[in-house]
């Protein structure tokens, strides 16, 4: 068959591949230059962009691209042949160009674009055992000799001139590794931006939506304004004002490192956010990121967020956590054009979604990362940062505030002391950070006026409670919540409590949990009003801990970490209004905590309080409960810094250094949308848009409320029974006939029948 000979494609549809490539180059040159390097950073990513795609220019590519009549074609890896691959042809032209033009010294540098070129589909390669080895294959050199036989335009293939120089990588040899990942986030976003533009035009124009900074300020202050008038004048409140006030105040010092030492219940949520858009305002920063230990307890603080800027309408920030982000080699066009890129002011995300994006070699979780450049990054419950990662995350975050004008806060009730040599070891060249300044002017006076609990330790720290004989203590409470380490743990006590008993849990799906915080923030009201005079008794996971406001006068909580434990306690007589203090129970449950830093943390908080000190939640004895924590941890347990580290030959291991930084050992993968009732046709119309056209950012976002994340197993198993079906790479259904969701309890799950020694959240 014949066809005729047209201007070569880049994409089905008549998206010519010359339009293309130069559009690519633009945006990424655009991208590039928020990266320092005196701007050359913009022009190292014109180039990658200019020929990203310059094996396209293939006869055999362009045959296949019209034969397919496939909106996918274009993706590498999808398909085998050797006509379908394009990404390493641009990747030898620049180290041949450059070579030619400057020697040794030009070869050399060209790595850096070989890197972000060959990687565009496949995610960044390791140097040796990879891109090395890729470069150097018959096939590949075939791709670049048949690319430029089709005689692309002269335009394309010239470098402008451009002298690629290695002198002056923002942070040198040690930051080499981050400049090139930001610098593959531009190329893969502009990439992906421009082929959205030519799939689906409407969505780039939906994307202007959102307020500037400024605007979200004002809108801010009057929300807060509104608040502080019509809130009860009481200490608890007037001490919230002040510590609202210092972090309006501080928000003027200088961008960097800061810490926000204020205990749960002081209102450091919105305190933070204060600090941010006011310190984003006075340095001109691009945006915000508000990170949370927990996946369960984004919503809350979204909708906290939310509420804070209603008069801005509903596009004021993305809430970005679980998500189904399907294999490299399993995208489709739609697919990319789902992921994330955080083109917002405002993004709510999760520890886990930040920093491993950081240290990422897919593209779908790098090409966010060139946004981070010039932001204000706040990390709530800090204390939360895994220990085994600590270094690498320092390192990381040391350089994008000192190369790449990022401020960061530290936001806890129990700060650790990051520059504590205590922690790191300088013998093995580990180092924290140094010039942290804190927010609050006397944290230790403000956690005097804000000591609101009195906290009962176990007669005996040996003794195990069992379950029934824990939910017969309960049971005689009138008000009280329940947090214990394992979601088994929370179905088995409520399955022993009285009838009405709630249930909070991650096997919820987000708008499920905030209709029942909801719900139990309205009863407690009632209850303060004497309106209520039934029990309310909640049993609840750790996903409480943080970002959810809730005012109980007694908390029991299971043994855990110090830290935990006065997140617990954060949730008791928390405005403050009781005639005595609140009363917070420890006790000792029949399970062990989750492996890991859970585990640790409790074995350190029984040798630390197995004295019965007056006061369990002292501020001193946080410092020496982490000192415990750390000290015979390896903060670098996988080895992420040295296999990021660059020689002589610009060898780094990138995609190794990504498999290894896992912030769970054992994540959750699969993202299930659950039959919840009361948004059945607002579910209902998101999956008919994914079925029909194929996944989008909007879409995806708005079904994150009617998602619950689980392992991969738990997945392929309902899936084999029927309970579920697949929608697309990692994204499940339920089938409308099972009934796997329960009303109260969430998302059923047979491993979720209780074991004493069950360790699933």
């Amino acid at each position: 068959m014949n066809l005729p000979r047209t201007e070569p494609l880049a994409h089905s549809g008549g998206h010519l591949l010359a339009d293309h490539l130069q559009s690519v180059a633009e945006l990424a040159r655009r991208f590039g230059q928020t990266l320092g390097y005196e701007s050359a950073s913009g022009e190292w990513s014109y180039l990658a962009g200019l020929w990203h795609d310059l094996g396209k220019y293939r006869p055999g590519f362009q045959r296949y691209l019209e034969l397919s009549n496939d909106e996918n074609a274009h993706i590498e890896g999808r398909v085998s042949g050797r006509e379908k691959t394009h990404s390493i042809a641009g990747a030898l032209w620049a180290i041949q160009s450059f070579k030619k033009s400057h020697g040794k010294k030009g070869e050399l540098a060209a790595r850096v674009l070989a890197y972000l070129i060959a990687s565009h589909h496949a995610g960044l390669y390791d140097w040796h055992g990879g891109l090395n080895e890729r470069l150097a294959g018959t096939d590949s050199l075939t791709e670049l000799e048949e690319a430029l036989k089709a005689a692309p335009p002269k335009k394309i293939l010239d470098s402008g001139g451009f002298v690629p120089s290695l002198a002056g990588i923002p942070g040198g040899a040690p930051g080499f590794a981050l400049w090139v990942r930001l610098m593959f986030s531009c190329l893969v976003d502009a990439d992906f931006l421009d082929t959205e533009a030519h799939f689906d035009s409407a969505i780039a124009a939906r994307r202007q939506g959102f307020p500037e900074l400024a605007a979200m300020l004002e809108a801010f202050d009057t929300f807060m304004a509104a608040m502080a008038s019509a809130a009860v004048s009481t200490p608890v409140n007037t001490l919230r004002a002040d510590i609202l006030l210092q972090c309006r105040k501080k928000a003027e010092l200088s961008p960097g490192f800061f810490s926000l030492t204020v205990p749960t219940g002081g209102g450091k949520t919105l305190s933070s956010l204060a600090f941010a858009l006011r310190h984003a305002k006075q340095y001109n920063k691009r945006r915000i990121v508000y990170a949370i230990p927990y996946t369960s307890i984004i919503e809350q603080t979204a909708d906290q967020f939310r509420k804070a800027f209603s008069a801005l309408g509903d596009e004021v920030l993305i809430e970005h956590h679980s998500q189904a982000e399907s294999d490299d080699t399993k995208e489709t066009g739609r697919s990319r054009l789902a992921c994330e890129n955080w083109d917002a002011p405002l993004i709510v995300t999760t520890n886990v979604q930040l920093f491993e994006s950081m240290f990422a070699a897919k593209t779908s979780r790098c090409r966010k990362l060139h946004r981070l450049v010039n932001s204000v990054i706040v990390l709530d419950e800090a204390q939360q940062l895994p220990p085994g990662f600590l270094q690498p995350i320092l390192d990381v975050l040391k350089l994008l505030a000192q190369h790449y004008g990022v401020t960061v806060v530290f936001c806890t009730a129990t700060q650790p002391a990051l520059a504590k040599t205590e922690y790191f070891d300088k013998s093995k060249g580990l180092d924290g950070i140094d010039d942290v300044r804190e927010i609050i002017d006397d944290p230790g006076a403000l956690y005097h006026q804000l000591d609101r609990v009195k906290v009962e330790l176990p007669a005996d720290w040996n003794v195990l409670t069992p379950w029934a004989e824990m939910a017969s203590r309960i049971a005689q409470e009138d008000c009280v919540l329940t947090i214990v380490n394992s979601r088994k743990a929370a179905r088995e006590l409520h399955r022993l409590l009285p009838g009405g008993t709630l249930h909070l849990s991650a096997l919820m799906c987000g708008a499920h949990r905030s209709a029942v915080i909801g719900h139990i923030k309205q009863r407690l009201e009632n209850k303060r009003a004497d309106l209520d005079k039934a029990a309310l008794r909640v049993v609840a996971t750790n996903l409480v801990e943080a970002g959810v406001d809730l005012d109980f006068p007694a908390v029991y909580r299971a043994l855990a970490g110090l830290d935990s434990i006065a997140q617990a306690a954060g949730r008791c007589n928390r405005e403050g209004r009781l005639p005595a203090k609140g009363r917070v129970v420890v006790f000792v449950p029949p399970e062990n905590p989750p492996k890991g830093l859970p585990s640790q943390g409790a074995a350190v908080c029984k040798s630390l309080l197995h004295d019965m000190p007056d006061n369990p939640l002292d501020r001193p004895l946080f410092e020496r409960y982490f000192t415990h924590l750390y000290y015979d941890c390896d903060l670098d347990a996988k080895g992420i810094r040295k296999l990021l580290e660059t020689d002589q030959n610009l060898a780094v291991n990138f995609r190794t250094a990504a498999e290894k930084f896992q912030l769970i050992d054992d994540p959750d993968k699969a993202v299930v949308v659950v039959r919840y009732e009361e948004a059945r046709d607002a579910i209902n119309s998101c999956l008919a848009t994914i079925v029909k056209n194929g996944p989008n950012r909007e879409t995806m976002r708005k079904l994150q409320r009617f998602t619950v994340s689980i392992q991969q197993r738990d997945a392929d198993q309902m899936l084999e029974e029927g309970g579920l079906e697949l929608v697309l790479p990692g994204l499940y259904a339920q089938t409308a006939a099972t009934m796997l969701y329960d009303s109260v309890l969430g998302l059923r799950l047979r491993t979720d029948l209780y074991d004493p020694g069950g360790n699933v959240f």
